[in-house]
């Protein structure tokens, strides 16, 4: 039975197979680092928190649009990336207007190399 009466209770200590949280900035840089090493492009569209805004990823290959990303909680406690909103257009364009409206904390990057998705998952089993 916790104690009361002004004690504080203890804190609950970490399993010792979980990692730190990386921070969202760490990875968008390290996303962009990434793509420029493959011989891709990359770059920031709009910042979010530095410590923990959620990351959009929007993919293409030489131009042609594919697959929004984005990096979500698992149930298990880690991230998995989802394909999110419409595949291309104005469409695209409305639905990361949006989401950027409903969180001002989200990153959105760009990024335009072949397979945009593999190294997109790829990067994603690093964090």
């Amino acid at each position: 039975m916790p104690e009361t009466g002004g004690t504080r209770p203890r804190p609950v200590p970490f399993p010792a197979d979980s990692m730190p949280r990386l921070k969202s900035r760490f990875l968008v840089d390290l996303l962009l680092r990434e793509a420029q090493a493959a011989g891709g492009f990359a770059a920031v569209l709009a910042r979010g928190d530095a410590d923990a805004g959620a990351i959009l990823v929007q993919c293409s290959d030489r131009g042609q649009p594919g697959p929004l990303l984005e990096r979500r909680f698992a149930l298990d406690g880690g991230y998995r990336w989802e394909a999110v909103g419409p595949a291309d257009g104005e469409e695209r364009e409305n639905y990361c207007e949006r989401r950027r409206k409903a969180d001002p904390d989200l990153w959105i990057v760009e990024l335009d190399i072949a397979d945009a998705p593999r190294l997109v998952a790829e990067w994603g089993a690093l964090t």
